[in-house]
């Protein structure tokens, strides 16, 4: 059983004098940036796992074709630029020159078609993509063309998306790897190379500044788009569980940046003068609980309804981040603040254990088994795991309540076996909100069964209309697909979302350049 007293607990709202744990290392020099991530870096392949640490991971040491600025808007990185043709049935692209691999190979046309034929079987728009395509082909060293059977002219957009998977540029060697199978080939295309023989998982990764990288000459330095500049010899990865460790260490000076840290050191860290506390993600994060639709008891759509009724979303995200002015609730299928949001099925929010579990009743799944699983390790998972774990007992499940390290999660949320066999019900998660901002990218709403993202929903009405986004002419018509979308969400319940937080990060006031989006290396630098 959960105690419902460790649910608002969290890591307990701790005084300055708690903050002496363990000492690192070494303070932090002119040459090394140390960095505490959110979660461990348990694999390696940025297509492989659609986990944010592993997103993180590959800015490092590959680049893409396209980044995105400030506006969100794709911006030329690895490609000088394209041609459209044959009335938007011929994409031919042209690399910029000097581009290297960090075996000293240059980048050439063909990588960059394997790397998207890779990334394309494993990512939501990048599965339409491969949809409509008759043919990519490498022609010369430093140009490569898509022929469509019909005009895609999201294209850039999806090559440019920071939504994971990203697509990131990897040798053809690496990139004929089977896309359901992890790489071993850790050559990158970046502004840093991953150090192997250093890597410790549930420890420690380093990335040392890669000599041969030569960043594009235009744009400006925003997001994803711009000049790659590193201005750091190495970056290392310091995985630190405890959370007043991690404190301690930033407010020493003994690290330089910690990702996420929680809601209950907040207060500190920003009464700290050397230390500065913002919200680089503008977007914020989505929180769900993601159903498996293989298995009892979420196999039923009345049971996952059911749970939609019970659910309040400022109870599921206060524990994760405390304060309510960085909580939005009344969030839907598509990100608030998106064009395709709308309010069509909120109703169905009722926070009422009564009502939902007079719908278990009625579905016959009162008392039924129900394995959710729970990523100790990641503070925002387990705060809200916390709470729903406690939901799900008070409406009448049987809640196995499986504990484990996020690694294990994700290892474990890929098998499809029965309960009895190893399997799982449910787990909580976090997408950004621009993974939410329209179909194209958005994995958690796909409904094409075996083909799905873990959880595995056959839900062809979904997918019809996702067709439909694709195919509109205006915004009219993209906002109408999503609204039915959203409709057949709320009925079907290929996920459950519980609401949005904006994560502030902390990093040493003398670390200039940090840039907004996903964590970044190159641009910043120690004053």
């Amino acid at each position: 059983m959960i105690d419902r007293r460790q649910i608002l607990a969290g890591a307990g709202a701790l005084s300055a004098a708690s903050l002496a744990g363990p000492a690192l290392a070494q303070p932090a020099n002119a040459r090394v940036v140390r960095h505490i991530p959110h979660a461990n870096l348990s694999t390696i392949d940025p297509f492989w796992s659609s986990a944010f640490i592993v997103r993180n991971h590959g800015y490092l040491v590959y680049d893409q074709l396209y980044g995105l600025d400030n506006d969100f808007k794709p911006q030329p990185q690895m490609v000088a630029g394209h041609t459209l043709e044959n009335d938007g049935l011929l994409w031919k692209f042209t690399l910029r020159p000097n581009l290297r691999f960090h075996d000293g190979e240059p980048v050439r046309g063909r990588d960059c078609v394997a790397s998207i034929q890779r990334w394309g079987r494993r990512d939501a728009f990048g599965q339409r993509l491969l949809s409509q395509t008759v043919e990519m082909r490498a022609p010369t060293d430093t140009t490569f063309e898509i022929q469509l059977n019909k005009p895609f002219p999201k294209m850039i957009d999806a090559f440019a998306k920071i939504t994971t998977p990203c697509l990131f540029i990897m040798p053809e060697r690496a990139a004929r790897t089977d896309p359901f199978q992890q790489i071993t080939d850790m050559t990158g295309s970046g502004p840093f190379r991953f150090v192997r023989n250093e890597w410790n998982p549930g420890s420690k990764a380093v990335y040392e500044k890669f000599a041969g990288y030569v960043p594009v000459t235009t744009g400006q330095t925003q997001q994803t788009a711009g000049p790659k500049v590193a201005h750091f010899e190495r970056v290392e990865w310091q995985i630190i569980s405890d959370f007043a460790t991690a404190a301690a260490a930033l407010q020493s000076g003994e690290t330089d940046w910690w990702e996420q840290p929680t809601g209950d050191f907040l207060p500190l860290l920003g009464r700290n003068r050397n230390v500065t506390v913002e919200v680089a993600d503008v977007l914020g994060l989505i929180g769900i609980i993601r159903p498996n639709h293989l298995t009892e008891p979420f196999d039923n759509p009345a049971v996952r309804r059911a749970v939609i009724t019970a659910l309040n979303q400022v109870d599921c995200m206060t524990p994760v981040i405390g304060n309510r002015e960085l909580i939005k609730d009344r969030v839907g299928f598509f990100a608030p603040a998106s064009p395709m949001a709308s309010d069509i099925g909120l109703d169905r929010y009722k926070q009422s254990i009564e009502q939902a579990r007079a719908e278990l009743q009625a579905a016959g799944a009162m008392g039924k088994k129900l394995v959710l699983m729970n990523a100790t390790d990641l503070a925002s998972i387990n705060s809200c795991t916390l709470v729903v774990a406690d939901l799900f007992q008070r409406m009448g499940f049987n809640v196995d309540y499986a504990a484990t390290d996020w690694g294990t999660v994700l290892a474990r949320r890929a098998s499809k076996n029965s309960l009895e066999q190893g399997g799982w019900s449910a787990f909580c998660t976090y997408w950004s909100a621009f993974d939410h901002w329209t179909p194209a990218g958005h994995n958690a709403i796909r409904g094409n069964g075996a083909d799905a993202w873990p959880g595995w929903p056959n839900i062809p009405d979904l997918e019809a209309k996702r067709d439909e986004w694709f195919d509109a002419p205006n915004l009219a018509a993209e906002q109408a697909a999503t609204r039915d979308m959203q409709r057949i969400a709320f009925d079907t319940v290929p996920y459950m979302p519980i609401g949005q937080y904006f994560q502030p990060t902390a990093y040493r006031r003398s670390l200039t350049g940090v840039l907004r989006g996903p964590p970044q290396f190159h641009n910043i630098r120690r004053s």
